[in-house]
């Protein structure tokens, strides 16, 4: 039984974390509302304040979690998986940088291109000097 993962959440701190894991999630949403953020990618955040709440609703969804990983300490489960959300999502993240950089560098070239081929637009946008 000592090998046995064990949750030490008092009730104000169950409380604490579905009160941050709401705030978290209305953050998101407003987020959204004031299009700062699209909504493809607040799915992924509003999974994880999804998955905060049932960690503090459910503390024995950690106790899961941590013999899963066939760790001891609950707290070390949760920090491993935490943490390897977070390389996930800077992965994924680093993955859609560099889609975006290439797709505005081929933009640049094709307005370049098109800036070439049409001489006469580009000099009649230019000031008259007399």
């Amino acid at each position: 039984a000592a090998s046995e993962p064990v949750v030490r959440l008092t009730p104000q701190a169950r409380i604490i974390a579905a009160v941050l894991a709401l705030a978290f999630m209305l953050l998101i949403l407003d987020l959204i509302r004031r299009d700062r953020l699209l909504e493809r990618y607040s799915i992924v955040w509003l999974l994880l304040g999804l998955a905060m709440l049932a960690g503090a609703a459910f503390p024995v969804l950690l106790e899961l979690l941590a013999r899963a990983l066939g760790v001891r300490d609950v707290t070390i489960a949760l920090f491993s998986a935490v943490l390897l959300l977070l390389l996930g999502l800077a992965l994924n993240f680093s993955v859609i940088a560099s889609r975006q950089a290439r797709q505005i560098t081929r933009l640049a070239q094709q307005s370049a291109i098109e800036t070439i081929e049409q001489p006469g637009e580009v000099e009649s946008t230019r000031p008259e000097t007399d």
